[in-house]
Parts: C-alpha cells; sequence; structure tokens
C-alpha cells in the first residue's frame, strides 16, 4: 500500500493526539497512584501533560544543555532532578494540578516514565 502525503500527515496528527491522551491519562494514574499529588479530572491532567512537555522541550532542554558535563557525571541524575523541577513549575502555574513537594514530583516523575514506558511498548514504531 503506497501512502501520500496528506495520508502520512493524517497518521501524525492522530498519533500526535493519542501521545497526548495518553499522557493525560499517565497523569490522571499517577495522581491516583502518588500520594501528595493532585489533579482535578482528565482535562486538568491533560492541560498538565501538555505543559510538562513543553516545560520539558524548552526551559527543560536549555537547563540540560547548560548543565551537559554535570549531567555527564552524574549518569543522567541532573536530567532527572530537571524533569522533577518541570513538574513543579507547571505544577506552580496550574490550580487545578498540584504536587505537595520535590519527593511527590520526584515519584510522579518515575511513576510517568514507567507509565509512558509500558505506553510505548504497545507502539508499533
Amino acid at each position: 500500500m503506497e501512502y501520500t502525503y496528506k495520508h502520512i500527515t493524517k497518521l501524525n496528527i492522530m498519533r500526535l493526539i493519542i501521545e497526548i491522551l495518553l499522557m493525560g491519562l499517565a497523569v490522571l494514574i499517577g495522581a491516583y497512584i502518588v500520594p501528595g499529588v493532585h489533579v482535578d479530572g482528565f482535562g486538568s491532567a491533560i492541560i498538565a501533560a501538555v505543559l510538562i512537555a513543553l516545560a520539558n522541550a524548552t526551559v527543560g532542554l536549555i537547563l540540560r544543555v547548560m548543565t551537559f558535563p554535570l549531567n555527564f557525571l552524574t549518569l543522567g541524575l541532573v536530567s532527572f532532578i530537571i524533569s522533577v523541577l518541570m513538574i513543579m513549575l507547571v505544577s506552580h502555574f496550574m490550580s487545578s494540578f498540584h504536587t505537595s513537594g520535590f519527593l511527590a514530583s520526584a515519584i510522579l516523575a518515575i511513576v510517568l516514565a514507567i507509565i509512558k514506558g509500558i505506553f510505548g511498548s504497545f507502539s508499533e514504531d
């Protein structure tokens, strides 16, 4: 079967929408599992997931580039801490998504990574 450009674009858009919905579900599950994390609903979880992804892609990327030597020496621990800080940043700006502190955000980051790994294992990439 030959794919046209229009068909590939539709597939990419559908994949993006599914990825956003799955990340929202992951945030909702993480909030259910981790004490100290509260999300008002699925819509808030989707918004939180998108904002966490945007924060990691912008501010997080800049911080990772600036801390590369330290990240190399700590075998990626600094990158994990930056991800936790991005979750805390989103929690600070959203009233419908709240984490009680660094430890709750760190556990949420671990849970999100595990859930994303599980969701990714079902992907056909």
